[in-house]
């Protein structure tokens, strides 16, 4: 198809950007994030910088441009990103419990991809008009994560993601005239939180997507105020099956489903650790007890005795459940919850002589598991829906630009807020396009229901009518137990599949 000529032009301007780096070395002062956004500031380009991986030499892509953030970046610690090859394993559709009953995913799709998500919003670029540009002006795209706190590594990492996804796309479109400007919200991973800043949030008109959230309990508390206010949220990282499955036509996300993952983690028990009996934990969370139940139940149909099934909100001394484990003595302890109580619960374990392996859900993927743990990482294990960044060839230049912007390494989730960030970009234009003018939030709900498959850094993605990406990719880590070589984690396996059919 032919294009006009002012978008071969702009293409050709984007690929002159993209292919060499912004300017000099970006310093970033860290601030202290607060639930409502202070004033915007200016993000800076991305230093340059570049990698090998696969033996090909890489450039950031994060050109040089400015646009509108409320956000203050925060440093992480500084490690070194290297790309490794991910190992040929088996893909296949797995079977899956549902509440008592077990149904079969359906068939892993074949799709043909649109092309990448970047280029999709530069074949969107060409059809806004200025009228269109000037009735959009600027778009908040909200990012809602715990900023503080216990879960703030990863919390934090989502909120980066997004401010480089707002950069990149910044550049995209900055020749229309429509500005984006990033609001970051402290969910401090509490619901009550989560809820207070949804109702302000959804408050001002010119936010028209949230990328959030990093626990699915803040989630679930939150999506009623966005669903009321048809505020299209896109999640990096809730893997609860109620997110999509509560009838929220608002809810989508990028990552894999529990009842799917827990199972994944059940076999992995079985058939790999060989395991016969297990103890399972969970913090008591919608996030943690989902996980742990879909664990118990594949677990249970496997054969697998189950010596206990308890919940803890302890975070510092676990010599009570510790006596109880011991006591039973499994072949494992499965644990559902997030790696701020994993690594004191692990640490003590060892020093009670407790030497049984250890399997988590994709909460204990953080380098921080390591900090707190140590060598008492040994024989741990994680599945997770996420992934180190250097498992994606297609995000080493993301990885380069983190790096260079914020000091550390991409941690897990980063990515995966990439790519929502561009799929809330998407969406907005194609229904700016389609409405002439400023869509409603509804609009944009309908659009992001109408995109075509797309490329993201992360993976290929096409969605459900549910909001669930079809299929999902689900991966199985050993521990690393220095944190400087968390991406380094070795992958066990990785399994992709549909989600379950309801």
């Amino acid at each position: 198809m032919k294009r006009a000529l002012s978008l071969l032009m702009l293409v050709g301007i984007l690929t002159a950007m993209l292919a060499a780096c912004g300017g000099g070395t970006t310093t970033t002062t860290p601030a202290k994030p607060t639930n409502t956004p202070a004033g915007p500031a200016t993000v800076a380009p991305a230093s340059t910088a570049s990698t090998a991986a696969a033996g090909t030499t890489v450039a950031t892509t994060i050109a040089a441009t400015t646009v509108s953030t409320t956000t203050a970046a925060t440093t992480v610690p500084t490690t070194t990103v290297a790309a490794t090859t991910v190992p040929t394993t088996t893909v296949a559709a797995t079977t899956v419990p549902t509440g008592t009953t077990t149904v079969a995913a359906t068939a892993v799709p074949t799709t043909t991809s649109a092309g990448s998500v970047t280029d999709y919003i530069i074949t969107l670029v060409g059809q806004i008009t200025p009228e269109i540009a000037k009735a959009l002006g600027t778009v908040k795209i909200v990012s809602h994560t715990p900023l503080s706190g216990a879960d703030a590594d990863l919390g934090t990492g989502i909120s980066n993601g997004v401010n480089l996804g707002i950069a990149q796309i910044g550049t995209a479109i900055v020749s229309t005239g429509v500005k984006l400007e990033l609001l970051p919200f402290d969910d401090k991973s509490q619901p009550e939180v989560g809820t207070s800043n949804a109702k302000k949030i959804i408050t001002d008109p010119e936010v028209l997507c949230v990328v959030g959230h990093l626990n699915s309990g803040v989630a679930l508390a939150a999506l009623p105020d966005y669903s009321n206010a048809n505020l299209l949220m896109i999640s990096p990282a809730n893997t609860n099956p109620r997110i999509t499955d509560s009838g929220y036509a608002n809810a989508f996300r990028v990552v894999g489903r529990d009842d799917l993952q827990g199972p994944i983690g059940a076999r992995f028990a079985s058939e790999t650790l060989k395991a016969k009996s297990v103890f399972i934990l969970h913090d008591k969370t919608d996030y943690g007890q989902g996980v742990a139940e879909f664990f118990r139940q594949e677990a249970e149909r496997l054969g697998l005795k189950v010596l206990g099934f308890e919940g803890t909100e302890e975070k510092s001394d676990f010599s009570s459940i510790l006596t109880t484990i011991q006591a039973a003595n499994p072949d494992l302890i499965y644990f559902g919850g997030l790696f701020g109580q994993a690594g004191p619960l692990l640490r003590q374990a060892r020093e009670r002589g407790i030497t049984t392996k250890f399997l988590g859900p994709d909460g204990l993927d953080s380098s921080v598991l390591a900090k707190l743990a140590g060598n008492a990482l040994s024989d741990t294990y994680y599945t997770t829906v996420a992934a180190p960044v250097s498992t994606f060839p297609n995000a080493a230049q993301f990885a380069l630009a983190y790096q260079a912007k914020f000091n550390g390494v991409a941690t897990p989730f980063s990515a995966q807020a990439f790519d929502a960030t561009g799929f809330c970009t998407a969406s907005i234009l194609k229904a700016a396009i389609e409405a002439k003018g400023k869509p409603t939030r509804a609009q944009v709900v309908a659009a992001m229901k109408s995109l075509p498959t797309l490329d993201g850094i992360t993976a290929t993605y096409t969605f459900n009518p549910q909001g669930d990406p079809n299929p999902a990719t689900y991966y199985i880590f050993a521990a690393n137990t220095d944190p400087a070589k968390w991406n380094e984690n070795k992958l066990i396996t990785r399994i992709v599949s549909a989600p379950p059919t309801k």
